[in-house]
């Protein structure tokens, strides 16, 4: 059986939680026996490819890449055989239904794309507020971010021309590419859980403006290039 889901890993230095990552998706595959519907591909941004070399399951498809997540995607998709490509962040957890709600998704001929909604794994009350604004916003604008896992149907993905190679703001820029050509997206409300490490490491508060400045920059023009280095300055 030809597998219909890609689920295409981007990563660089994720080998503290590469093979959890592997094994929770296999598991849920499993017990939808989707198995042999799902195919994983971990593609690594590191030179030294230090998450590739700790993989201890033979069926993942390994791919080297140049850093980039917008160039990783993209490799990953070349090497992907599904109609549908899952672009899933290393840190995280799809919903345990996600194969089938995917596949249930794609069945309709006027959606081309989705994404779930966000929970992030921290009990702060603060995160709840993020939650709900990120929630709100890609309702609202009909943008989902990566860590939403964001999945495309592959024959438009390739339309496209995929993501752009470009240093920040891919996912929003191959949706807003979507969404000029009229294309339509669902949203999932059964949610990802990501990681608060982020947050955790750069201080809740701060990390969430600077990402809403970048955001605004980005929606007015700026270049992913210039805002790279605002990235370090912000």
């Amino acid at each position: 059986m030809s597998p219909l889901i890609s689920v295409i890993i981007p990563v660089y230095c994720e080998s503290s939680c590469i093979n959890l990552s592997i094994d929770r998706i296999k598991s849920f595959a499993s017990a939808l026996g989707m198995m042999s519907a799902t195919e994983i591909i971990v593609v690594d941004g590191d030179p030294e490819k230090s998450t590739l070399k700790v993989i201890h399951d033979p069926d993942i498809i390994k791919k080297a890449s140049p850093a980039g997540r917008g160039v990783q995607m993209n490799i990953g998709a070349r090497a992907a055989t599904a109609d549908v490509l899952l672009f899933l962040h290393a840190d995280t957890i799809l919903p345990a239904n996600a194969f089938r709600t995917i596949l249930d998704v794609c069945r309709d001929k006027n959606i081309v794309a989705g994404a779930f909604d966000l929970v992030i794994d921290a009990p702060h009350p603060g995160f709840r507020i993020i939650e709900k604004t990120a929630t709100l916003r890609s309702r609202i604008t009909r943008i989902p971010f990566g860590d939403q896992a964001i999945f495309i149907k592959a024959d438009c993905f390739r339309k496209l021309g995929g993501y752009k190679p470009i240093a920040l703001m891919e996912d929003v820029d191959i949706m807003l590419r979507l969404r000029q050509k009229g294309y339509r997206i669902r949203f999932v409300s059964d949610p990802v859980i990501t990681s608060a490490r982020r947050w955790k490491k750069e201080g809740m508060l701060y990390t969430t403006i600077r990402n809403w400045i970048l955001q605004l920059l980005f929606y007015i023009g700026v270049s992913p290039e210039k805002l790279k280095n605002y990235y370090r300055f912000l």
